[in-house]
C-alpha cells in the first residue's frame, strides 16, 4: 500500500513538460531579441510592439493613431531596421498622385518604348506617414496593393517580393489637410493600433533617454535580426497553429454580433473573421504556444475590429467607441469550455 502512494505521490508530484508540435524556440528567440532592440529607445508601448509583431507574423498591415509626439514614425523606423529586408517610407500629401506611389511608364529615346519605373511602393517594408492627408484617388492606388500584393498598370501586373507588410500612421485630432479614409481602405489593415501618451514615469525616462544621446542617433546601435527568408518560414509556421472548432465558432459569434449590435451602424464583414483567425495565430506563436486560446481571440479582436465597424451616429453623439462596444460584445459572447 506504502508503494502504491508513494508511486501516486511521485506521479502527482511530477513535472510534466508537454512539448510543441511545431518549434517555435527560434522564433521566439528572435522576437524577444527585437522587442529588447526596440526597447532600448521606445519607452514602453509593450502591446503596441507585440501587435506590430504579430502583424508580421500573420502577414498583415498595421494602421498606427495616436496625437503627434507618441513615436508612432519612430517605432516603425526601429522595427524597419531589425529586419533586413527593404525599407521605403512615403510621407502622404494632398498634391500626392497614385504614380508618386506606384511609379509611371517613361517613354525611352534610345529603344523608342516605354518603360516601367517603379514607385516607392515596390519595397518590403512600407512607411505611410500622415496616410489621411492624401485624397481619395490616391488612396484608392493602395488598395490592390494592400489586398493582392501586386500592381496593374497600363495592363501589365507587377508582383510584389514578400514579405510586403505597411505601416500608415495618421493623426485622430487634426482635421484641416485631412481626408477620412475609406471603409474599403480600413478593412485591408489587419490592426488599427491606438497609441496613448505615457505615463509620468514612463516621461522621465524618456527625457532622461534623450538628454543622454547627446549627439548620437536613435537608429545608430539597433541590430538588424530577422531576414526575410526568416521572416517568410515564420509566417508558414504560424499558419500552422492549431485551433478548435469551438475556437473558431467564438470568433464567428464576436464577428456576427458586430452585425446586431444595435449600437454599431455597421458591422465587420467576413475578412474580419480571417483577421481575428490570423492574429490569435500569432498571439499564440509569440506566447510559445502551437494552439489558440479564447485569450488570444479576445486580445486581437479589439485592434482587428475597431476600424472596421461604424458606431451609431446617436451613440457616437453620446461619446461612446468602437472599442468599448467591440470590448462588450466580448464580454457577452460566452467562452468555448
Amino acid at each position: 500500500m506504502d508503494d502504491i502512494n508513494t508511486t501516486s505521490n511521485e506521479i502527482t508530484n511530477e513535472n510534466v513538460n508537454f512539448e510543441t508540435r511545431i518549434n517555435l524556440g527560434p522564433l521566439l528567440d528572435h522576437v524577444n531579441t527585437i522587442k529588447k532592440e526596440i526597447e532600448t529607445v521606445i519607452v514602453g508601448q509593450h502591446k503596441m510592439v507585440d501587435q506590430l509583431l504579430v502583424a508580421i507574423l500573420s502577414n498583415g498591415h498595421v494602421l498606427l493613431e495616436g496625437v503627434p509626439g507618441v513615436a508612432k514614425t519612430i517605432t516603425a523606423k526601429l522595427l524597419a531596421k531589425t529586419l533586413n529586408i527593404g525599407f521605403s517610407r512615403i510621407q502622404f500629401t494632398p498634391d500626392l498622385m497614385p504614380s508618386d506611389i506606384l511609379g509611371t511608364s517613361i517613354f525611352n529615346l534610345k529603344n523608342s518604348e516605354f518603360e516601367f519605373k517603379k514607385g516607392p511602393i515596390f519595397s518590403n517594408l512600407i512607411l505611410i506617414d500622415e496616410i489621411n492627408r492624401a485624397p481619395a484617388k490616391t488612396q484608392a492606388a493602395l488598395f490592390e496593393v494592400m489586398e493582392e500584393r501586386q500592381i496593374t498598370i497600363d495592363g501589365s501586373a507587377y508582383q510584389l517580393e514578400a514579405p510586403f507588410l505597411v505601416i500608415a500612421t495618421q493623426n485622430p485630432v487634426e482635421q484641416e489637410g485631412t481626408y477620412r479614409l475609406p471603409e474599403a481602405q480600413l478593412d485591408r489593415f489587419l490592426f488599427k493600433i491606438t497609441i496613448d501618451y505615457p505615463k509620468l514615469n514612463e516621461e522621465i525616462l524618456i527625457i532622461q533617454r534623450e538628454h543622454s544621446l547627446q549627439d548620437h542617433g536613435k537608429l545608430d546601435a539597433i541590430q538588424t535580426i530577422l531576414s526575410a527568408e526568416e521572416i517568410k518560414e515564420y509566417q508558414g509556421l504560424v499558419k500552422q497553429i492549431r485551433v478548435e472548432q469551438n475556437l473558431l465558432e467564438y470568433i464567428a459569434r464576436i464577428v456576427v454580433n458586430t452585425r446586431e449590435n444595435a449600437f454599431l451602424y455597421l458591422g465587420a464583414s467576413p475578412r474580419a473573421s480571417i483577421a481575428i483567425l490570423n492574429a490569435a495565430k500569432g498571439f499564440a506563436a509569440i506566447r510559445g504556444r502551437d494552439f489558440v486560446t479564447p485569450e488570444d481571440i479576445k486580445e486581437a479582436a479589439i485592434p482587428v475590429l475597431q476600424h472596421r465597424v461604424i458606431v451609431a451616429p446617436e451613440r457616437e453623439m453620446e461619446g461612446i467607441t468602437s472599442s468599448e462596444i467591440i470590448k462588450q460584445i466580448i464580454e457577452t459572447v460566452e467562452i468555448p469550455r
